[in-house]
């Protein structure tokens, strides 16, 4: 029997499916000597920098200001962040690339 988290399950998928695609990614981690709040991936994809907050399956609402506000950020200097709860979300980003 497997004690991955669901949220664990999740990262786990996303880390296949950047490795598929040849990504560059960096799971920070979260320590007292941190950033709080930084997304738990952050990636260069065909050129892009995406950053990722990952959830268990239908708990996106769970995200916390902080880490609505680092996902801010990230748009706001011109990256793309996303919350993920599904690869399906990944894909869709992937295809509104130009």
């Amino acid at each position: 029997m497997s004690k991955t988290t669901p949220e664990g399950k999740v990262k786990a998928q996303i880390r296949q499916w950047l490795l598929a695609r040849g990504a560059y990614y960096a799971m920070p981690i979260g320590s007292g000597f941190g950033n709080a709040g930084v997304p738990d991936f952050l990636c260069c994809i065909k050129g892009h920098f995406l950053a990722i907050e990952a959830k268990a399956p239908g708990r996106r609402s769970t995200v916390t200001a902080l880490q609505k506000r680092n996902l801010q950020q990230i748009q706001d200097a011109g990256g793309s962040a996303l919350l993920v709860d599904n690869i399906a979300q990944l894909d869709e980003w992937e295809a509104s690339l130009p």
